[in-house]
């Protein structure tokens, strides 16, 4: 057993209790809103759904609202918000650095700058509602490969290199985002550009919930199935050789998974910053640091966190909506200030 885990709730114990919390709060959340449905038309209009039931000619409209656009917007919400903590645990084991996140290896911004173009100048028209998401997925795959082909050498690639050229790439993808905004056509089209770069749910359909879904999940249990090696790559390659793990494959392999996992989540749902670096932190305080059980548990956090963050962001200024950047900053910044003054706590380490 983790040493630093000892007397905690235990890792079954919590996943069960955050995986009811979860339900709880996807419930809620899809009968909250700038109009409130009561919880038991709310489970009404979901059962209907589900199992093909008639429901009164007056229901219509509350029931589109439910199955139609929240519930699908929700539940976009919880598997991007399992995702991004999922991928933080392990790009900050990967690299090695707890400042790390989901987005520190220039993908999110090579996305963002593909979302743009494709907005701006009507790219990818054969695609038609979905233009923007394949944009923006393409652009973060190809930030993926442009900072793994920078950062390899003949020695292999390092994690701080990773870093580096993560970082400039990641400025380089934003110097020229500024640049198609500054010439954006007009500024309706920049403001949409400038809110979808913030981070937002507001164009989740059943149909964009599938493809994100299917990557989320099967990514997290990968990540899962890779637990140990990555509690390896955390103590250094020094300390991967000698205890049989191959680090450059092992790293390029899970790079790869991340980057994947990280692509699909921007192509639907734009930036969210701080959910990747926070939650993998306050997960460790609560299991320890050892992956198998912060891996367990920090996707549910993050789901959780996320379906309220969007509850927020449509509610708090209805009708119009607050970016989920603007929110999850909010929280994040003063969450990670106690978690830098608190002196238990390491860093990317145990406590």
């Amino acid at each position: 057993m983790d040493v630093a885990a000892r007397g905690r709730v235990p890792v079954p114990v919590l996943a069960f209790l955050l995986t009811v919390a979860l339900a709880g709060s996807v419930f809620l959340a899809i009968g909250l809103g700038s109009a409130v449905i009561a919880p038991g038309d709310t489970a009404r209009y979901l059962w209907a759904s589900l199992t093909g039931g008639v429901l009164p000619a007056e229901d219509a409209t509350r029931y589109q609202i439910i199955w139609q656009i929240r519930t699908p917007r929700v539940l976009l919400a919880a598997v991007v918000g399992a995702g991004l903590a999922a991928v933080g645990v392990a790009i900050q084991a990967l690299v090695r650095n707890a400042l790390a996140d989901p987005f520190i290896l220039g993908v999110s911004s090579g996305g963002s700058a593909g979302a743009v173009a494709v907005s701006l100048f009507g790219a990818l028209p054969v695609l038609g509602m979905h233009a923007v998401s394949a944009g923006a997925f393409a652009g973060a795959l190809l930030a993926t490969v442009l900072v793994y082909t920078i950062a390899r050498t003949n020695s292999g690639v390092t994690p701080l290199r990773l870093v580096l050229t993560g970082v400039a790439l990641s400025f380089g993808f934003q110097a020229l985002m500024s640049v198609l905004i500054y010439f954006a056509p007009s500024g309706e089209a920049t403001s949409m550009v400038l809110f979808w770069t913030m981070g937002s749910f507001g164009a989740a359909t059943w149909g964009s919930l599938p493809v994100v879904s299917v990557i989320a999940v099967a990514g997290i249990l990968v990540l899962y199935r890779f637990s140990r090696p990555l509690d390896v790559l955390s103590l250094g390659d020094e300390s991967a050789v000698s205890m049989g793990v191959d680090a450059a494959s092992t790293r390029r392999g899970l790079f790869a998974v991340t980057a994947v996992m990280t692509g699909a989540m921007v192509a639907v749902s734009g930036t969210i910053g701080f959910v990747g670096l926070v939650i993998p932190h306050v997960t460790r305080m609560l299991v320890g640091a050892t992956h198998g059980r912060v891996l367990a548990i920090a996707p549910l956090l993050g789901a959780i966190l996320m379906v309220w963050v969007d509850l927020l962001a449509r509610t708090l200024v209805a009708p119009r909506e607050l970016p989920l950047g603007v929110l999850t900053a909010l929280i994040g910044v003063p969450v990670f200030i106690v978690l830098m003054r608190k002196r238990r706590y390491v860093f990317g380490g145990t406590s």
